[in-house]
């Protein structure tokens, strides 16, 4: 098997980062699309619960199959799928042909999470943290520039454009992907139903993907509720801002991806369960900042760095407890944990639009608190069960 060079891993995380893109390119447009495509607020915010589902279809039906099938060609054929669902997107003359090609964009995009375990496979293993870590923050950095490009892009050509652009550059990771990454293949001798029916009942027998499963969905969800509702602020009379301006919010959320490149180290170093402790209390207090920011730039800026950084810890701690299992079954162990993940995501995209509508930003932050302090007691629970088995 081929070595995991400095290059190759560049790669594979830019390869993450823009797939997983496509499932945040609404979230500064809700606004615009609501007005160009006559959708009703709520209607808008379900494009994002649609990416968020969609990403979870995929995660659970067709992340799998890197156990099975050969993964270079598995990730080769999502790629060029998720190119040509955005050109469904780009087209789409109303709401409903939007949703439909969001849902399958998101489908064939989880060739992130093809990718991901990809890499930790082919690292050496006193390496894996951090090259999980790179890995992991590529494509959170595609997931929070993702909104940067879009609003920016929106602003210059119509947010038509922002698909047309982002299918030409998936095209092109397919063809790179094609060439450099190393083939494969860990046959298992399973069929397809089969292996499915073994991923679900690794939640049966393994207790520590429950707990981090549980974390991973929290996680997000809470994540989710800040990045689903802040458009509908930012664009409202207190700031009044364009897509353009609310897209270069996710610069400042960028700021956050040190934390996972930090806590990857840390993880190598044996303290994975205080990177998990530390970024579930910051990822609670960050809602204090986030909201006082209803009336203030500053505590809302504040607030999106530490929720970031926070949400990104977490992610990779969650990882490397995952991936030390059972490194045989690794692709199906991160399809249980991200289908969790994504879920949660998709539930807090949609209480964050309904949580607007009742409670404006108020609303927004309480929820947004109570599901981070959900994440700490989920992290405290597990400590006492490992402490007590």
């Amino acid at each position: 098997m081929a070595p995991l060079s400095r290059g190759l891993l560049l790669l594979m995380s830019a390869a993450t980062g823009i797939s997983v893109a496509n499932n945040y390119f609404a979230q500064p447009l809700l606004d615009l699309l609501g007005r160009e495509l006559q959708l009703s607020t709520t209607m808008a915010g379900m494009i994002v619960t649609a990416a968020q589902v969609g990403y979870g279809l995929g995660l659970i039906l067709l992340v799998p199959l890197g156990d099975l099938v050969e993964r270079r060609r598995l990730a080769v054929m999502l790629y060029a799928a998720t190119a040509v669902f955005l050109l469904v997107s780009a087209t789409a003359p109303n709401g409903a042909l939007l949703l439909a090609g969001t849902v399958l964009t998101a489908l064939t995009s989880v060739a992130a999470q093809v990718v991901v375990p990809y890499a930790a496979t082919l690292a050496a293993p006193a390496q894996r943290g951090r090259v999980i870590g790179t890995v992991t923050s590529g494509l959170m950095l595609g997931a929070l520039l993702s909104r940067t490009v879009a609003g920016g892009l929106a602003e210059l050509g119509g947010w038509r454009t922002v698909y047309w652009v982002s299918a030409i550059l998936v095209a092109g990771v397919t063809v790179l992907l094609w060439r450099f990454l190393p083939p494969l293949h860990t046959p298992i001798g399973l069929s397809y139903p089969a292996l499915l029916r073994s991923t679900i009942a690794l939640f049966r027998h393994e207790p520590v993907l429950r707990w981090r499963a549980g974390i991973a969905a929290l996680s997000l969800a809470s994540f989710n509720v800040l990045w689903t509702s802040v458009t509908f602020l930012l664009a409202g009379p207190e700031y009044g801002w364009s897509e353009g301006a609310i897209g270069l919010l996710g610069l400042v959320g960028a700021v956050g991806t040190v934390a996972t490149t930090v806590s990857g180290r840390l993880a190598d170093r044996g303290y994975v369960q205080r990177v998990t402790a530390i970024g579930s209390a910051a990822l609670a207090a960050s809602w204090l900042l986030i909201g006082a920011g209803e009336s203030s730039l500053g505590w809302l800026l504040g607030g999106v760095i530490v929720l970031n950084m926070a949400h990104q810890a977490v992610l990779n701690s969650n990882q490397n407890v995952i991936y030390a299992l059972r490194p045989e079954v690794r692709n199906r162990l991160n399809s249980a944990l991200m289908t969790a993940f994504f879920a949660g995501g998709a539930a807090g995209s949609a209480l964050a639009a309904v949580a607007w509508v009742r409670g404006g930003w108020t609303a927004v932050s309480v929820l947004g608190g109570v599901l981070a302090c959900g994440m700490f007691v989920l992290w405290a629970l597990e400590r006492r069960g490992v402490r007590g088995s």
